[in-house]
């Protein structure tokens, strides 16, 4: 039996994937920032809910002995523990900007670089990093966001290259919009001394929320091809969720990157475009 260790399980993906692989007859170590808080995941003899601060080498550790402990050894890793931080960026404290690169880039780092040496040790292991159509993609009010998943996108790539030698499968998942209200809760500018992008902000966001609440995929779906990927040795890379992820996907590499940047800003931000281009003639 195989066992998967999984980041950010408490809610949204993390939970959805965690109960997928342990419906596929997986062992599963779930893990989260508060465990004591969780009850549905824990009903499993081959379920181990630990505690995993994504910063904490110490905790990271923790959590991936117990699990060869418990399993006798770990098969697959998922980074998906993350947040997103929407507004514009000039309106982000430091505080904010670093909070958000130690959890969706660092901690990515931190938890495969405590994993790999167990799978060298193995001869074998599968990396599984959630990213986001984010990763190759942009939309207005996100840039910190995409900052981050364009970072998570090339260090993933270039990593799949170096852990071929080490017999370690390298994947990265890429969802579109979903039904997580990742948007809705996501953390806002804090600097309320700025308020002239307050107007750029509402309507980009409200915008952005039209135009994909029909192309949402459920987290069901998205654990679905989570499974089929950590099971693929076809040496499959980039794994895209989402009709909303491949319509991009499609403009960007069908279009000229003029022709796709101004696409982009006339279906998203038509107001702030339109006006632009009229007061230039």
């Amino acid at each position: 039996m195989k066992t998967i260790l999984i980041t950010g399980t408490s809610s949204g993906i993390g939970k959805a994937t965690a109960k997928k692989f342990l419906n596929a007859g997986w062992n599963v170590i779930a893990t989260m920032r508060s465990p004591e808080k969780e009850e549905e995941l824990k009903n499993s003899n081959a379920m181990l809910v630990m505690k995993l601060e994504v910063t904490d080498m110490n905790s990271i550790q923790k959590a991936i002995d117990a699990g060869i402990e418990k399993f006798g050894k770990i098969d697959a890793l998922m980074n998906n523990a993350g947040f997103g931080t929407f507004g514009a960026f000039e309106t982000a404290t430091q505080k904010q900007v670093e909070e958000l690169f130690n959890v969706n880039v660092y901690g990515y780092l931190n938890v495969t670089r405590a994993i790999l040496p167990h799978f060298r040790e193995n001869g074998k292991g599968t990396l599984l990093n959630v990213s986001s159509q984010g990763g190759r993609i942009t939309f207005p009010t996100c840039s910190l966001y995409h900052a981050t998943k364009f970072a998570i996108e090339g260090f993933t790539e270039s990593l799949s290259y170096e852990l071929i030698s080490e017999n370690i499968e390298v994947k990265i998942i890429e969802p579109g919009a979903t039904d997580t209200s990742f948007v809705g809760s996501a953390n806002m500018g804090e600097n309320d001394s700025i308020i002239n992008y307050q107007k750029f902000d509402k309507i980009a966001l409200e915008t952005y929320g039209k135009l994909n609440e029909k192309s949402q995929s459920t987290s069901d779906e998205i654990a679905e091809v989570i499974l089929e990927a950590a099971n693929d040795k076809s040496g499959q890379l980039r794994y895209i969720i989402g009709e909303d992820t491949k319509r991009l996907l499609n403009a960007r590499n069908t279009m000229t990157d003029q022709e796709y940047v101004d696409y982009m800003r006339g279906t998203y931000i038509p107001e702030f475009w339109d006006k632009k281009i009229n007061t230039s003639i």
